[in-house]
């Protein structure tokens, strides 16, 4: 299939090229805009706690009061507020209601500090458009004017709350999204001229995934309209380096074979057909198992991850459509002039390094299975130290950022859970309205539990079937110590509820909750689902029942070095309270699809020197010579562009390209390159059960392979690459 497709492509590049510039127009001009949510809440689905417990408090308190931003004043001398300060402030607030802007419903004045040094302005926001754009853009007008209006002051001020985090975040993706762009390309363009030491190959593509990247987007945003998925701006981040760095991969899978076809005396529009015929398959199957592993997010939870899977799992497939057929087709147009001004292409490098290390595996398979191994288990140790945190926020941006800085400053000033308090809704379930006689006794039992400090009830709805009970945690909103005390807040709220009534537990920490817990399903769900699907795409690849087996062994414990190294970096050495609560499941879905990328070019490698009448032994050490260079400098470009997003500047991005990057680094400098084909060595024939994956065409299928050189050679394959007397590649 692959080689008819090849043959297709090389015959008609032009018509090719033509059909994906075509595409890609009438793509990007009616694709529609991309949407973007930043809400926490919009991350989980309506069946949790802290969902319906914010519906019901729309229901019974639709004028209920909740700041969305928050301007906090003190004095520029670092003193306590004067009658004067204490009057500008509230003019300043009185001004801010009258500007009517969009999107802010009031503007009220909030409480002193305990120390009399800050003072408050609380601005409410249409709660149907929380964590938009727009609301944004509201917190960028606020922002200004409140500053303008304390000119001339003794006043300092500062916006903060959800809209202006957004704003913040939105700032800080923007910033972290061009220098990704930016290191991508150095490090694609760099590495490619080192390489090849050829300018058209390391700018071409760039150039092709660029126009694959603008395919995507707007498929992108056809997919999130059509099936109302919501968006994040971590998302394009992300999407950047998946893109480029998938889609080097594939180029240099498809370039290195290319190279070797012209080596072996192939004409070159045949050495293209042939390299597509040969490789096609393997970077099909890779493909394949990125796809799969991306779209088992769509059992995920929380609507970030839905939406990150299908947006990733689309890219990848564009990229795939174009390594297949877009790249063979423009590089058949130019020839072997896409290797000029370099002459390297038209001999065969000794490849000494590689060489050497596969004779290493070919005579020591089990010290070299057992080294490797010992390895990924050290650094999978670390992975029992994890712990997640859950503050998006700061997660996404600087602490320098404005509204991180009052963040910051409003825990030192209020109470650490002033900022976001739990309200705890108790609702009537006959439609009779409230004894009120038990809300004192029922706030007291509230404000009993360790960690709260304070609770009251605080409004009733207007038909007495609902009473809103605030809860004050002494802790920070996203803290550990804040989602177990919620944990306790909602035991003794459902517990202590009196007869006809129930309870439901709203507010941050209580979405913190519900996200924790969702997290720990999609541990339960995605992780094994993934793993199924890519372990068939194995099976079918491979012809084998046993093969799959223990290379999806190996991923996993390159996940499980991956979690524990980044655990000992970030948690143990920089002191971080600890990871991204998103991250294993990217990093997962990351390391075990991507990195299998590697573990399935060396093992179609290895049957490949095996179906030429190599024994088990030999097959992996050849393997090792010719496709280690590949799985080199493609794991390494990948490792590179992850780790440009460690440039972005917020701990989220900085976290998951340190571990993404590692990642790639054990799947291609370890797994790829000594686990997997030494266990493959060692295993021998029986890997390939129940078929003959590894035996020559024609020979028994109970017949022992053939002394190197001596098996016999389909017409494809002494087109493409016959063995030479020494063993090696001519």
């Amino acid at each position: 299939m692959f080689r008819r497709m090849g043959n297709a492509v090389v015959r008609h590049p032009v018509w090719t090229i033509v059909a994906w510039l075509i595409a890609a127009v009438a793509i990007v001009a009616t694709a529609p805009s991309l949407p973007s949510n930043s809400d926490e809440s919009s991350f989980l689905p309506k069946s949790y706690e802290s969902i319906k417990a914010a519906q019901l408090q729309q229901k019974a308190f639709p004028s209920a009061f909740t700041p969305s931003a928050i301007a906090l004043y003190r004095r520029t001398d670092g003193g306590r507020l004067t009658a004067a300060d204490r009057k500008d402030v509230a003019r300043i607030t009185a001004e801010l209601g009258e500007k009517h802007i969009d999107q802010v419903q009031k503007v009220v004045p909030g409480p002193p500090s305990q120390d009399g040094r800050y003072a408050l302005t609380l601005v409410q926001m249409d709660s149907k458009n929380a964590g938009q754009p727009k609301q944004a853009d509201a917190a960028k007008v606020l922002r200004e004017d409140v500053k303008k209006l304390a000119r001339g002051t003794h006043l300092d001020v500062k916006l903060g709350g959800s809209a202006a985090q957004a704003l913040d975040q939105q700032d800080s993706s923007q910033r972290g999204d061009a220098l990704i762009g930016i290191g991508t390309f150095v490090i694609i363009l760099v590495t490619l001229l080192i390489i090849f030491r050829a300018p058209i190959l390391a700018v071409l593509p760039l150039v092709l995934i660029g126009l694959v990247a603008a395919v995507a987007n707007g498929l992108i945003a056809y997919a999130t309209q059509l099936f109302g998925l919501q968006a994040n701006s971590s998302i394009s981040s992300i999407l950047i380096v998946v893109l480029f760095g998938v889609g080097t991969d594939y180029f240099l899978f498809l370039m290195f074979r290319y190279r070797e076809c012209l080596r072996a005396g192939d004409e070159a529009k045949q050495a293209m057909v042939n390299a597509v015929g040969r490789v096609g398959e393997a970077i099909a199957s890779a493909a394949g198992a990125v796809i799969i592993a991306f779209l088992a997010l769509v059992l995920s939870t929380l609507g970030f991850l839905k939406q990150m899977g299908p947006a990733l799992a689309i890219a990848v497939a564009a990229t795939l459509v174009a390594g297949l057929t877009l790249i063979p087709a423009v590089v058949s147009l130019i020839g072997p002039k896409v290797f000029w001004p370099s002459k390297s292409w038209q001999r065969e490098p000794d490849n000494a390094r590689f060489a050497a290390l596969g004779r290493g595996v070919r005579r020591r398979p089990a010290l070299v299975a057992a080294v490797s191994g010992l390895v990924l288990v050290a650094l999978s140790l670390g992975m029992f130290g994890y712990n997640a945190t859950f503050d998006l926020a700061s997660g996404s941006m600087p602490k320098t950022k404005e509204s991180m800085v009052v963040q910051d400053e409003m825990q030192k000033a209020y109470s650490a859970g002033a900022a976001a308090p739990t309200d705890v809704y108790l609702s009537s379930t006959d439609g009779r309205p409230l004894d009120r006689s038990a809300f004192d006794a029922y706030a007291r039992k509230l404000g009993a539990v360790d960690g709260v400090a304070g609770a009251r009830m605080t409004q009733v709805s207007k038909d007495g079937t609902t009473a809103d009970f605030t809860v004050t945690l002494k802790y920070e909103a996203s803290t550990d110590k804040a989602i177990d005390t919620v944990g306790e807040v909602r035991d003794i709220a459902h517990a202590a509820a009196p007869d006809g009534t129930k309870a439901l537990v709203g507010g941050l920490s209580s979405i913190y909750k519900d996200i924790d817990t969702a997290v720990s399903h999609d541990y339960r769900t995605v992780f094994p689902v993934a793993a199924a699907l890519i372990m068939v795409i194995l099976g079918l690849l491979l012809r084998s029942v046993v093969a799959p087996w223990y290379l999806i062994a190996s991923v996993g414990l390159g996940f499980g070095a991956t979690l524990g190294a980044t655990v000992w970096i970030f948690q143990e050495g920089q002191g971080h309270s600890g990871l991204m609560f998103m991250l294993p499941v990217i990093m997962y879905l990351f390391v075990v699809a991507i990195g299998t990328d590697y573990n399935i070019l060396m093992i179609a490698r290895l049957r490949e020197e095996a179906r030429e009448g190599r024994e088990p032994r030999e097959a992996a050490g050849m393997a090792l010579r010719h496709a280690g260079p590949t799985v080199a400098a493609a794991g390494f470009i990948l490792a590179a562009t992850f780790a440009t997003m460690m440039l972005a500047g917020n701990s989220l991005l900085t976290e998951m390209g340190f571990a993404v990057s590692f990642g790639i680094v054990i799947a291609a400098f370890v797994m790829a390159m000594f686990f997997t084909p030494s266990l493959t060595a060692l295993i021998g024939h029986a890997a390939w059960w129940p078929g003959h994956g590894d035996r020559a065409e024609g020979a028994p299928a109970g017949a022992a392979a053939a002394s190197p050189g001596s098996g016999p050679a389909t017409g494809e394959e002494r087109d493409d690459l016959a063995p030479g007397p020494s063993g090696h590649r001519g």
